[in-house]
Order: C-alpha cells, then structure tokens, then sequence
C-alpha cells in the first residue's frame, strides 16, 4: 500500500522538470528572436560587403539560323538533264547548278510566237481598214477604219505576247542558278530523274527561293550561309517581359561548350509559343508552359558555324557597374522590407534595414543601409535555419518563413535567393 504515494511523487518529480525544460527552452527561443544584437550561431558563414558589377540576366534554348540560306527550286518541271554542282561546293548568286529537258518548253513558245506574228498582222490590216467600191461622183474613194475590228485586233495582240511571255519564262524556267552565294548543303535528285516545277511569277527569273529565320530550308537544292548568321531563341513568359531589343547576350553552342559566341537582342515576338511537358510524379496529366521566341544577331566571325545546332543563350537585362553589392542569399524580405545580419568585430549580430537596387543573379545591388567590407551572415541551410534553430523554428513549432520568396521573410533570415 505504500507504493501509490511513491508512484505519485515520481510523476509530480518529472512533471516539475518537463515544465522548467520548456520554460528554459521557451525563453532561449525568445531571447533570440527578441534580440537585435545576437552572437552569430554555429554552422552560419559570412560574406563581404564589395563593389562591382552586378549582372541579372535571363537564359533560354534555341538553334542558329541563317537568313542567307535559301532553297532553289525549277519553275519549269521536267527530266534532269545536267546537274552541276554536288554538296559541299561553294557557289556564287547567278551561277547555274542545274538543267532540265527543255525540248517541250522551246516547242511552246515556238508556237506562241507564230500566234503572235499572226495577231499583229490581223491589228495592222484592221488599222489599214478597207476600201469602198469606187462611183461615178467618188472615182478615188478613201479606205474606211473599223474601230471595234481594231479593238478586236489589239486585244489578240495582247494576248499572243502573254502567251511568249509565258512561254519564255518557262524555257528559261529550265536552267537553275544559284538565288545567293553560299555553300551547297544538299542535292535532291541525280540526272535522269524527274523534278517538279513550281508556278512561276511571270518574271524572267529562272529560279525560285525561299529564305527562312526560323527552320531549316528545303528544296531540289539548299545552299547555306554562315553571312549574318542568327539565333532564335524561346524564353519562359516571366523573362521574355525582360528582353528589350539591343540587350547584349552570350550564346553557348551545345556542341562546343568551350565555345561562347556575343549576340544582341533584335527582336522578341508578341505571340506565345507553349510547350507541354508530362507530369513528373507519375501521374498521367502534363503541364502546359508558355514561352516567348526571341531573335539574336551574332556579333564578330561567323565563319564555321551551321544552320541548325543547338545552343543555350543567356541574355543581360540589367547591369549596374561599381556598385555596392552582397550575395542575393543573405538578404531576406521582399519589396522594400529587406533587411540582413551584420555580424560586428566581437563576434554579435545586428538586423540592419537595406535598400535593394538590380537584384542581380548571385548578387544585389544595396543602395543604402551597408558600407564597403562590412560581414554579413548567410547561415548554413544545412545546420541552422533562420531563427537559429535547425529547420528555421523553435522544435516542435511550425516552420520558419525564410527565403527571399517568402512574403515578409524574417529579418535575419538567409535562405536562398527565391
């Protein structure tokens, strides 16, 4: 019988010690959080005030493209009779590369020009006009013109030289040269075999071309141009708010990472190109994200680089020079309630209110509130959080708010740029 009141003192004992912990523990947290100047905790690093050069940029994916690659196609169709070039030779705007049959071209025009000597004999008899029978009172009668015969006349007239017109276009639809200078990248068929014609314009041109900034040409033959070459480019809706034509830019090619090209921001389209990607938990639904394409301009030599291969683009769209700047990580808020930790000489801590000018990449510009070579804390994500205490929050408790993205960011918070 004796045991009960033993059993009782025991758990009076151990609930007086559970509540002189939590109070111990309460009143450090507090201490913490109520503290501007505090000794900086275990596991936090520090940075440097410094001046420079704060660079915020944007980056996106595409592929080079050249609006000097053109495809060259026969106006007039028929069986290949000479093809005089092959892939990889360089031609020059105006240099024939190929021929087709051109027996049934001539033989047309051959016949619309018999049609044509035949219709301006036909205009110039009815311009002459005929001659009345001669009378007794008019020995000499005067010829009489037919105006609508004349109309008549001159509308077959004009008709017949459409038809040569038409027909000579056609022979010389037979020979193919060269709409620019470049390379020869690809041949379509070999002699002997069939190409088609594409309907001409009425010109004297004995070729047609396309030219293309955004895919790769094709045609009977593709000739390429490393000349003006290009980038285009798709950015996500949030950074392609940010391009301004004329931003300077580096373009990385996929192939040749060692390789980094300068550009500038010619142009950013207005309608919205979307991308859809498979959602990545396993499940069967897909996400849906809008991108913007914008075009470059390759600065310097060209020489060397293909239409078509990859690259990774990262455009400046904003640069402060000699500016006062500490690393992104160790500013905490948002809007204009930004604040970081100063840690003093002796070791102690201050919560210090700052202005963000260009937040940069890496860096943000800091406008007031910092000097030169001052320290800064950026805790250690690992150890601590932003409160002192792993996870960010006193154990037990709900989970800090840190982080640059977090609205109303504690004020000594680290966490990472968001």
């Amino acid at each position: 019988m004796r045991v009960l009141p033993r059993r009782r003192k025991a758990v009076l004992m151990n609930s007086v010690l559970g509540v002189v912990l939590v109070a111990a523990a309460t009143g450090a947290y507090a201490a913490v959080n109520s503290d501007s100047t505090a000794t900086a905790p275990t596991g936090s690093r520090t940075v440097t005030v410094a001046k420079g050069t704060v660079l915020a940029t944007v980056s996106g994916s595409g592929s080079l493209v050249s609006p000097s690659d053109a495809s060259a196609d026969f106006t007039t169709g028929g069986t290949l009779t000479k093809v005089e070039v092959k892939p990889g030779e360089k031609v020059t705007k105006g240099q024939v590369l190929a021929r087709v049959d051109k027996t049934a071209a001539e033989q047309t025009l051959t016949e619309a020009q018999a049609s044509l000597t035949a219709a301006e004999a036909g205009l110039t008899k009815a311009e002459d006009g005929t001659t009345p029978a001669a009378t007794q009172t008019d020995p000499s009668p005067s010829a009489t013109v037919d105006a609508s015969a004349v109309a008549q006349a001159q509308a077959q007239v004009a008709q017949a030289q459409d038809a040569v017109d038409t027909a000579q276009t056609a022979v010389d639809g037979t020979v193919l040269k060269a709409p620019v200078s470049g390379t020869v990248a690809s041949v379509a068929a070999a002699v002997g075999q069939t190409v088609s014609g594409t309907s001409g314009s009425g010109s004297s041109s004995s070729s047609s071309s396309t030219t293309s900034t955004s895919s790769s040409p094709t045609g009977f033959i593709v000739i390429t141009n490393p000349k003006g070459m290009q980038v285009t480019a798709d950015f996500s809706e949030s950074d392609a708010l940010k391009l301004k034509e004329g931003q300077a830019a580096t373009v990385t090619l996929n192939a040749q990472a060692n390789k980094t090209l300068n550009a500038k921001v010619l142009s950013v389209s207005s309608l919205p190109t979307t991308s859809t990607s498979t959602s990545s938990s396993g499940g069967s639904g897909s996400s849906t994200a809008v991108q913007y394409a914008a075009t470059l301009a390759i600065d310097g030599s060209t020489s060397g680089l293909r239409t078509g291969l990859s690259a990774s683009i990262q455009v400046v769209t904003g640069e402060v020079s000699n500016a006062l700047y500490v690393s992104a990580a160790a500013v905490s808020g948002t809007g204009t309630s930004r604040s970081v930790t100063v840690v003093k000489q002796d070791g102690s801590t201050q919560v210090v209110n700052v202005t963000v000018g260009l937040q940069g990449d890496t860096n943000d510009e800091i406008t007031s509130g910092l000097t030169q070579g001052e320290q800064v804390r950026i805790n250690s994500v690992a150890s601590t959080g932003t409160n002192g205490f792993p996870g960010g929050a006193f154990p037990g408790g709900a989970g800090g708010a840190g982080g640059r993205g977090g609205a109303g960011g504690t004020a000594g918070g680290g966490g990472a740029r968001g």
